[in-house]
């Protein structure tokens, strides 16, 4: 194995970690760090495509689920949604012409806010990140397979 800075050896994990991330950063350096827009569109921009793409039919499961007559609410939730979205778009907006070096949410609540909030906003951000990918995943693995209680599923299961 290599040799670490302090004069051990490095671990299995250490040297597996070095080859797929690289060598670790002073914080100094990364501050002013960016990833190309190449890399940066489809990495950020999952959370909010991957929210909406199966939105619509979560809301015809959940409306159906509460009765057949209730489909008529479709429509007005899909319009909210789409509310929602102008005013997140609207909000992105503003954070980029106040922040046009650019700023996150934690940057920007605590400029804004105070620390606490911004701490609050990072951490609601990494739960987001995270569960983004375990609801696009279970949607993935349902696609592929199949939905047992889908009048279309031919399954036995």
């Amino acid at each position: 194995m290599g040799q670490t800075g302090t004069g051990g050896t490095a671990g299995v994990g250490t040297v597996l970690k070095r080859v797929l991330v690289g060598r670790r950063q002073p914080t100094y350096r990364m501050e002013h760090t960016l990833l190309p827009k190449v890399l940066a569109l489809p990495i950020f921009s999952s959370d909010a495509l991957s929210s909406v793409a199966y939105a619509t039919e979560e809301i015809m499961v959940v409306l159906l689920a509460a009765s057949l007559g209730s489909r008529h609410l479709v429509m007005p939730i899909a319009v909210a949604i789409a509310a929602l979205m102008v005013v997140v778009v609207a909000s992105y907006i503003q954070v980029c012409r106040g922040y046009p070096s650019g700023g996150g949410a934690y940057i920007v609540a605590k400029d804004n806010l105070a620390t606490l909030p911004a701490l609050v906003a990072a951490g609601a951000l990494l739960v987001d990140y995270i569960l983004t990918v375990a609801v696009s995943v279970v949607a993935g693995v349902v696609a592929v397979v199949g939905c047992p209680s889908a009048p279309w599923c031919s399954s036995p299961w």
